[in-house]
């Protein structure tokens, strides 16, 4: 027992003694390496061989190999900024490896090339500086990341400047005039309505009470009880965030008045006022903008105000006390400007109209797309509905037989009558729900051509019928489409006065197809008819206050040039004629002409 276990002791011991020799072995040699690599190292790096006889910076072999490369290079002419420098992506050279880049290799060379590539084949290059001198064409085109540098650089100092070459063209200067006619005004906001307070609308910067989303009618924000009257506020607000506002008139494109001038009048229209008081606003502000030397610039021809009431309260055209309204439109000055109102006159050529304020004032491009969908979506149960009430005391009026022609078809139209004290007209949650209802809503004639009716109808994706082209086609040319058919019908008035025609029979023959694409030409047209949030603004949306300031620059660029050339449309043609030829361009006969026909009614 005692042999084996000493023979077990010698064997383990044995193992230990080579397991230790192993590792030392091993030990040693890594300790071997490592001394060598590091001697090696000092040796390549350390020393200074350039120092020493015979040595040189650049071997032979690395001069040979430059001068293959630049044999094989045609260096490229110098850079110019209009080249076009393209690049693969793929790419991984770089100026350390530009010896290895090809972009000629299939073009033959010349025997001059040849020539002077074997004249320099026995050249050592002994400077560095020397060596990048001759590869800087080289490198050059080996370098697209400075290139897209470059790029970036322009495209930054263009964004820079990107704000102010938009504006080229479309620079407006706001006239400064005196506070007493437009802040002023509204300090008297209980005078601006003989039958209610319109200070309650003016909250909001002219927008009237928010109107929150009663019976889910509407949708959770952007709407507000907006009176029809409040335009002159809404648009000068929106015009002092008009992105480009200058200060220096002599750079404008044109010149914005904000005289309150519907304001102004509202307080007089019907009390028994001589005609000195009621005009006296309008012709002190007039005198004052000709005073100024903005004006002498296009003498007035590059200036635009806001009348916030249809054209007729503006148009007394004769000197008698019980005459309506006031002289405005007829003065010397304002027949130069352009004056954007409700409804125009067609028959005259100094105002263009633009849309009644809705309910509906978005604050982004989302309120807008959201409300677009909801309309689409929308099921509508009647074929047509009306909001409104007759006009009796009016004989070209045919309210009435709409009205009568509505009840006879109950089961596809649906009447919202407007004539007792609690005026459901006048409220924006019956009036919307009506046209959200209904594929087809009629707009008659009221008062005078034009309604704000219209576009609650548009805004709720309803198509507008209308009965005179005087009601939109030749009002809105800015905000609607020339093709009237793609988003209305036109049913003569003469037609329904003598009972011609049966509105339900005409809109019930529509086929469904072209019915569905008209509505959707009326969901397009949303942004058209509503004025942006004043406290907000659109990014890619272009709203009627938008719509209205290009069409003015437009105007004002055509008189300009005009003006330049010694011409004059005015003299083009007869004023009587100004809506045919502001909406055709022309003053050809035209199968209109028996609605523009003047009445009594019109004669102004």
């Amino acid at each position: 027992m005692l042999h084996r276990k000493g023979i077990i002791r010698s064997r383990t011991f044995i193992k230990k003694m080579d397991n230790s020799l192993t590792t030392r072995s091993r030990n040693k040699f890594w300790f071997v390496f490592f001394f060598l690599f590091v001697s090696w190292y000092l040796l390549l790096y350390g020393i200074d061989w350039s120092s020493l006889p015979g040595f040189v910076t650049t071997s032979r072999y690395e001069a040979n190999s430059i001068e293959s490369a630049r044999q094989t290079f045609i260096p490229p002419p110098p850079h110019r900024e209009d080249d076009n420098v393209s690049f693969d992506s793929n790419s991984s050279s770089t100026i350390d490896d530009a010896t290895n880049i090809d972009d000629t290799k299939d073009e033959p060379r010349s025997k001059e090339d040849e020539s002077s590539s074997n004249d320099n084949d026995n050249v050592v290059v002994p400077d560095l500086e020397e060596l990048e001198k001759e590869l800087e064409p080289l490198l050059r085109k080996d370098e697209p990341q400075k290139e897209e540098v470059k790029k970036v650089e322009k495209i930054e100092r263009e964004g820079d400047t990107k704000e102010e070459k938009s504006c080229t063209g479309r620079y407006i200067y706001v006239a400064k005039i005196p506070s007493k006619f437009n802040e002023d005004i509204l300090k008297q906001c209980k005078l601006l309505n003989k039958w209610y307070d319109m200070c309650q609308y003016l909250v909001n910067m002219g927008l009237g009470p928010d109107l929150g989303n009663p019976q889910r009618a509407f949708s959770n924000k952007g709407w507000f009880t907006t009176n029809q009257f409040s335009l002159e506020v809404l648009f000068h607000n929106r015009m002092k965030q008009y992105e480009c506002l200058t200060n220096d008139s002599s750079e404008a494109s044109a010149v914005f008045v904000p005289y309150y001038s519907g304001f102004d009048i509202a307080r007089y229209l019907w009390d028994d006022l001589n005609t000195t008081k009621r005009d006296a606003g309008s012709v002190e502000v007039t005198k004052f903008l000709k005073e100024k030397p903005e004006w002498k610039t296009m003498w007035g021809r590059d200036h635009f105000m806001i009348a916030g009431r249809i054209t007729w309260d503006f148009r007394r055209g004769v000197e008698e006390d019980a005459s309506w309204g006031s002289k405005l439109m007829w003065l010397p000055e304002t027949k130069n400007m352009t004056i954007l109102t409700i409804e125009s006159s067609p028959w005259h050529m100094n105002d263009f109209a633009i849309p009644y304020p809705t309910y509906f004032h978005p604050s982004s491009d989302n309120d807008v797309v959201q409300w677009q969908n909801r309309m689409r979506r929308l099921r509508r149960r009647m074929l047509f509905s009306f909001a409104g009430a007759p006009r009796p005391q009016i004989d070209e009026s045919i309210r009435g037989e709409i009205m009568e022609q509505c009840s006879a078809s109950r089961r596809k139209c649906r009447l919202l009558e407007c004539k007792d004290t609690n005026n459901k007209c006048n409220k924006a949650v019956p009036v919307m729900r009506l046209f959200q209802s209904s594929v087809f809503c009629l707009q008659p004639s009221g008062d005078s051509f034009t309604r704000r009716s219209t576009f609650d109808s548009i805004l709720a994706g309803c198509i507008p019928v209308f009965f005179t082209p005087a009601s939109a086609y030749v009002q809105y040319i800015w905000h609607l489409p020339k093709n009237y058919t793609s988003y209305s019908v036109l049913i003569p008035e003469d037609d329904v006065k003598e009972k011609k025609v049966s509105i339900e029979n005409v809109l019930s023959k529509i086929p469904r197809q072209q019915v569905a694409a008209m509505r959707e030409e009326v969901i397009k047209l949303i942004p058209n008819v509503v004025y942006a949030d004043p406290r907000s603004r659109l990014e890619t949306v272009e709203d009627a206050f938008d719509l209205a300031v290009k069409g003015v620059l437009e105007r004002v660029d055509v008189m300009r040039k005009e003006m330049r050339q010694g011409k004059n449309s005015s003299m083009v043609f007869d004023e009587e004629y100004s809506w045919k030829y502001f909406t055709f361009g022309t003053i050809e006969k035209h199968e209109w002409d028996h609605f523009f026909l003047r009445t009594s009614k019109w004669k102004n």
